[in-house]
């Protein structure tokens, strides 16, 4: 059986897939991770991890970034991103909004992708800020909603208004690791797509 979504050319789909999109994850460190009000943090935490396995599983160009490690401020990105990144550089940075550093933006063009699926800590600050230079230079950008956190609920929600206002297009992990796999034929990806998603609590 032919799968109609085999013949679609999987770099100019509008849809997100391992060909056209990058993962961009910021500041999942300690310090803003023990900040957050407005999710439950060991959920959060249970999110990004997801996050970061989809983009192993799919072999999506990754950019991982943090905020004062080298200048002995902050702690760097907490292990259960680097456990499964484990090969990703991280770009460190002292600039509050990550797309005022030069490094950082030479990594995103590097990718060679335009679809950026971004998470970050705070959403009121470390995902809108890069999120909106993003789009106005051209990028497309899918915040992984359930990913990111704020220091309120009402900092997080106005955070994704403003983001969603300027052209941002919403997701959660479960919709995208569903887009990315996307036909059950794709058998390479089944397992690790099945372990990922299954892992949900409750499930």
């Amino acid at each position: 059986m032919t799968s109609y979504a085999a013949v679609r050319d999987p770099v100019a789909d509008h849809l997100l897939t391992p060909q056209n999109a990058a993962v961009v994850i910021i500041d999942f460190q300690p310090v803003q991770v023990s900040s957050i009000a407005s999710r439950d943090k060991r959920q959060l935490v249970a999110n990004i991890t997801a996050l970061a396995r989809i983009a192993k599983l799919y072999q999506l160009p990754t950019v991982l970034s943090s905020v004062n490690v080298t200048t002995g401020r902050n702690q760097p990105t907490i292990h259960q991103i680097t456990d499964v990144l484990n090969d990703a550089p991280i770009i460190d940075r002292t600039s509050i909004n990550a797309w005022e550093d030069r490094d950082f933006v030479s990594a995103v063009n590097a990718t060679g992708r335009k679809k950026l699926i971004m998470a970050a800590l705070w959403t009121e600050v470390c995902l809108v800020h890069p999120a909106l230079d993003a789009i106005a230079n051209g990028f497309e950008v899918y915040p992984v909603v359930d990913a990111c956190a704020g220091t309120s609920l009402e900092a997080h929600n106005a955070a994704l208004d403003r983001l969603f206002q300027a052209g941002g297009k919403p997701t959660t992990w479960v919709q995208l690791i569903c887009e990315l796999q996307r036909d059950w034929n794709r058998d390479a990806t089944v397992p690790g797509f099945a372990d990922i998603l299954f892992a949900i609590e409750g499930h």
